[in-house]
């Protein structure tokens, strides 16, 4: 019996979204797509029913950027659900657990219906985590249950949305429509809010442009200008723009194959190998992988070792609690996969520092190659897929065997070194206190340069349809 078909039984409650039969018009797709995007906005606004305020202080500050998160609201676990089932299923996948036709309609389906079956055990495992963990302080049962099914309905909400926008009635992909609207949602925040800093002496405002406007009306210090404790400031702000700037130049980095096809003789193209050739993936799964070990480490230290004096438990995470009543990680594996935040905490704990950067760097470039066969993008995989596309490479017979050791030249070197990029990029940026973080950027321009994409080829496709089958 096949792992899939454990889920035959169970298939026909999962709720689903189904796809359009014919397609869709780009503005009705285009309507559609905002229409998810004004949800998510409204349900990342709305507060949760039945807990208190929360303190200033945010342990998972740096992962809500990535996951769509927004703290006490019905959006507290955003994406990150959705992302931990995705690695599952995937890791599932590729170590031939799960066998299924990708050509076969009910094989696909049974395969999206394990993928959501997932994904909503994940949308209990972590709403329990956060309630026994401790994160809204010491609650009622009733409380418990009203802020456990707020946050199963919103997750389960969130996962129809998705599949919504991805069953064609709407443009690209729900999670990365997510992702970029949080990253914007707080790079702009960050920039211009002109709610007062809980942090700032002086009174300014949280946005930085907002208070480098006000540091110069009141005529303090030409530092206080640019650089604030614990607050976004000009140099975050500059930095900002610089890492945009360098994942742009990153994303155009790439190495072209030469390529001509085999049946059309004149016709010459290449093949590009960009240098993030993973993309994003390996940054979003590493910290989907920080996010889970923080959270079992909250929760064994609240049930468990409050004291801090279980040698095994504090290996997970170690925990002071705060005049708020939050927590903050002090030592473990929650302490070290935690960002320190700023040049302030680099320079108070170094070796945290490096060795966080260490993790990170780690965990990318295992991810980058992990990707390479769970996701179909290895050499072997690739030779395949030009093979069969009618496509050679000039100066190579058309074999699998001499492509694919064409091919190994460049991808598995490729791969590493992207891995590098990105983790040091994610670290380095969270250093010098970039808005949205540097894996923010990272995704906010590979998901919109993919959006821009998308949309191009969809109004050339309404104004061409015969161009259809070519795209395809």
């Amino acid at each position: 019996m096949r792992f899939l078909d454990l889920f035959k039984p169970i298939s026909p409650f999962i709720p689903e979204v189904k796809p359009p039969q014919r397609k869709v018009a780009f503005n009705t797709r285009l309507m559609w797509t905002l229409a998810a995007l004004v949800i998510y906005l409204v349900m990342s606004e709305t507060p949760l029913y039945g807990i208190e305020a929360q303190g200033a202080s945010d342990p998972y500050a740096m992962l809500r950027i990535i996951f769509a998160s927004n703290r006490g609201t019905l959006m507290e676990l955003g994406i990150g659900p959705i992302v931990t089932a995705g690695l599952i299923i995937q890791l599932l996948a590729g170590s031939d657990i799960i066998s299924f036709d990708r050509s076969d309609p009910d094989d696909r389906g049974l395969f999206t219906t394990a993928s959501k079956f997932f994904s909503f055990i994940m949308v209990i495992v972590q709403a329990s985590l956060y309630i026994i963990g401790g994160v809204y302080g010491d609650i009622s049962r009733t409380q418990s249950i009203l802020i456990f099914s707020q946050l199963l309905a919103a997750g389960l909400i969130l996962m129809m949305l998705d599949e919504l926008v991805q069953k064609g009635w709407g443009i690209g992909s729900g999670i990365s429509l997510f992702i970029v609207a949080g990253i914007t949602q707080n790079i702009w925040w960050m920039s211009f809010s002109i709610a007062p800093s809980p942090y700032d002496a002086a009174g300014r405002a949280y946005g930085a442009i907002i208070a480098f406007v006000q540091s110069i009306m009141r005529g303090l210090p030409i530092q206080d200008w640019l650089y604030r404790a614990n607050s976004p400031d000009m140099i975050g702000f500059l930095t900002t723009l610089a890492v945009f700037a360098i994942v742009v130049y990153i994303e155009g980095m790439r190495v072209e194959i030469p390529i001509s096809h085999s049946s059309y003789r004149g016709y010459r193209s290449r093949m590009p190998i960009k240098l993030l050739y993973v993309s994003n993936i390996p940054v979003i799964l590493a910290y989907a992988m920080f996010a889970n070990f923080q959270l079992v480490g909250q929760f064994t230290w609240n049930r468990w070792n409050t004291d801090n004096g279980n040698f095994f438990f504090n290996m997970l995470g170690m925990y002071n609690q705060t005049q708020s009543g939050g927590v903050n990680p002090i030592g473990g594996l929650a302490y070290y996969t935690s960002s320190p935040g700023s040049l302030g905490g680099v320079m108070a704990d170094p070796v945290r520092a490096f060795i966080y950067l260490l993790i990170v760097v780690g965990f990318c470039v295992l991810f980058s190659i992990t990707w390479l066969e769970i996701g179909g993008l290895g050499a072997d995989q690739m030779a395949e897929q030009l093979l069969q596309s009618g496509m050679q490479v000039s100066g190579f017979r058309r074999s699998k065997k001499p492509l694919e050791r064409l091919l190994n030249r460049y991808i598995p070197t490729i791969t590493v070194i992207g891995g590098i990029i990105v983790g040091c990029l994610a670290a380095f940026s969270e250093f010098f206190g970039v808005f949205g973080s540097g894996m923010g950027a990272l995704l906010a321009v590979s998901i919109l340069y993919q959006y821009y994409q998308t949309i191009v080829q969809e109004q050339v496709e309404d104004l061409y349809p015969f161009l259809r089958g070519a795209f395809g």
